[in-house]
């Protein structure tokens, strides 16, 4: 039956890769910022970190059989100028292999000034974006777990709104001798209910791979992650008006992370976004381009994280999370 579970877990993965691998635009796009301060510090892209941290489930559902039970997470996190994003997770065992939890996600982006189309202002708006998540996890066997999560997403700018319906589905496989991790994850599977407008959009859809791996004479841990494994094909072009080759393409698609932990109590944390890094020097940024920091410390039953990496050429992100066991 494990087995069973397993296969058709990849053979889905499988026919997703193939299925979506022309996407193109999508709405939405708020759902692909990082909802962990720790996931931050890594290069803002983690599906594979194996922690006590209710922060990760947002990256990929699986990781619930990692976190306690009665955990609630808080997290919190500064974009562009005006604009923040946050999340708050609960999590709860079920039985002796399922684990449940409840989440939410925003986006907001302040005050905006509403014009006609003559150039007149005539007052402000405000824009946001809201998501509720429901997730559910299960312990196949003793080193694999699958997780589904379930989403109401709801937008409004101005006087148009959307909403829509999606899941993410993952895997994760770990081996607690070796201290190595292994995910896949296929996230915002689902569609708009209701449009902006007369046409109805794309959801940002993204196929991942990762892999964590602890070092085995040294309080060091290595991260890998691969997304948007269904678009190898497209060009991205920025103010430069040119498109990275195909070397630049391939790495574009990586994000690496380097954990060191001294202590159970404590971590640093440090990553390379390399698609990150490539937007940013096109548009004309190289400061720390692609790189970002952190730390995280456990006190008892509450943990706090910190980090620091820039999404905008206007200014630098910070974001905070933090966790209690009840």
């Amino acid at each position: 039956m494990i087995r069973r579970l397993s296969l058709s877990y990849l053979f889905l993965f499988t026919l997703l890769l193939s299925a979506r691998g022309q996407e193109s635009g999508s709405v939405f796009n708020f759902l692909k910022l990082p909802t962990s301060a720790h996931c931050i510090a890594l290069g803002g892209q983690n599906i594979s970190l194996i922690e006590d941290d209710a922060s990760l489930i947002f990256q990929n559902p699986s990781l619930l059989s990692s976190v306690s039970d009665n955990s609630i997470n808080l997290n919190f996190m500064t974009y562009m100028k005006g604009s923040k994003t946050g999340s708050a997770s609960f999590v709860r065992i079920a039985g002796e292999r399922g684990t449940w939890g409840a989440g939410i996600q925003f986006a907001g982006y302040g005050a905006m000034k509403e014009t006609l189309a003559t150039g007149e202002i005539i007052g402000d708006f405000h824009s946001r974006d809201i998501a509720f998540n429901g997730m559910y996890s299960y312990n196949l066997s003793d080193r694999w777990a699958g997780g589904a999560t379930g989403k109401i997403i709801y937008s409004k700018y101005a006087e148009y709104t959307s909403c829509a319906l999606a899941v993410d589905l993952g895997l994760n496989y770990y081996n607690e001798e070796q201290e190595f991790s292994f995910s896949a994850v296929a996230v915002n599977l689902g569609g708009q209910v209701k449009a902006f407008g007369n046409t109805h959009e794309r959801l940002p859809f993204d196929l991942q791979l990762g892999l964590s791996k602890s070092m085995a004479h040294a309080p060091i841990r290595f991260s890998v992650t691969m997304v948007d494994l269904t678009r190898w094909n497209n060009k991205y072009y920025y103010s430069t008006g040119k498109a990275p080759k195909g070397g630049r393409i391939f790495m574009n698609h990586f994000n690496l992370g380097i954990d060191i932990i001294p202590t159970s109590q404590f971590y640093l944390a440090a990553g390379f976004n390399f698609r990150r890094a490539y937007e940013m020097k096109a548009a004309g940024s190289s400061h720390a381009a692609g790189l970002s920091f952190g730390a995280g410390i456990n006190i008892k039953k509450i943990k706090f994280g910190l980090a620091y990496a820039k999404y905008h050429v206007s200014a630098p992100t910070l974001a905070f999370s933090a966790s209690y066991n009840l």
